[in-house]
């Protein structure tokens, strides 16, 4: 038996942009994004995170969704921002998506989390070596749906249908219970309290089987991976790279 927390997006988010292509339906339970020839559509969260679990159930574009990218994100304000991507990005019918993650701390990225329960990455707290961790810049969740079939499908070969349009996302379930809201300069979770329902996620670590989880996706489904591209960043990998297997998740 699962329970699911859900919260209102009336109350949670705001619809950002779209000219009515995002919607908020059945008295807050359901969000849903629109894309169309002439615009995609997207929303944000009213508040800010520091640490924590989120959750959110997101049904993407059926059927034939090449040339449409579905992005699911935590970004700080600012130009040194702290950014943690999920991109969907479709593909014709019968194809699975292709799922993109990166990492952004304090505006640099190229460092390529769970999807259904199970775990897609690890991005490591190895700050002793001198790699910066997304811990001290407080983000919003945002998301939305948009066209890039100039490149989201074999480098723009493949454009989007839009005798399919429209094309629709569909959101429910969010659960941010287990996640510390950032308001006036403090966290709404006491770090050093163990009663807090987040706290304990300050130091979280994947256990075994989620380590054999993450490694048995990542043998039968992963297509590429910064790590190992050598002439992408000829100058060597990156030194997160280097260190052993004990990490901490995002």
């Amino acid at each position: 038996m699962v329970t699911v927390f859900a919260g209102n997006f009336y109350q949670d988010f705001d619809i950002t942009w779209g000219v009515g292509r995002g919607k908020i339906l059945n008295n807050g339970q359901l969000l849903t994004l629109t894309l169309d020839k002439a615009s995609g559509s997207g929303f944000q969260s009213k508040n800010q995170y520091l640490f924590g679990k989120i959750d959110m159930q997101i049904k993407l574009v059926p059927g034939n969704s090449a040339g449409t990218v579905t992005a699911y994100y935590l970004r700080s304000e600012g130009s040194s921002w702290d950014e943690l991507d999920f991109e969907f990005l479709g593909n014709l019918s019968g194809d699975p998506y292709i799922v993109h993650t990166n990492v952004y701390t304090q505006g640099k990225g190229d460092r390529d989390f769970y999807v259904d329960g199970t775990p897609l990455r690890e991005f490591k707290n190895v700050e002793s070596i001198g790699v910066k961790y997304p811990k001290n810049q407080p983000m919003k969740i945002y998301s939305s749906l948009w066209n890039a079939d100039d490149w989201a499908r074999r480098g723009g070969l493949i454009k989007t249908d839009w005798s399919k349009a429209p094309f629709t996302v569909s959101c429910r379930n969010f659960n941010g219970d287990q996640a510390c809201i950032w308001s006036s300069r403090s966290s709404s979770c006491n770090s050093k309290s163990k009663s807090n329902g987040a706290s304990f996620l300050l130091s979280q670590e994947l256990d075994s089987s989620s380590q054999q989880r993450l490694q048995w996706v990542q043998k039968n489904y992963m297509i590429y991976n910064y790590r190992t591209d050598t002439k992408r960043f000829p100058q060597g990998r990156s030194p997160e790279c280097t260190v052993g297997k004990k990490s901490w998740i995002v």
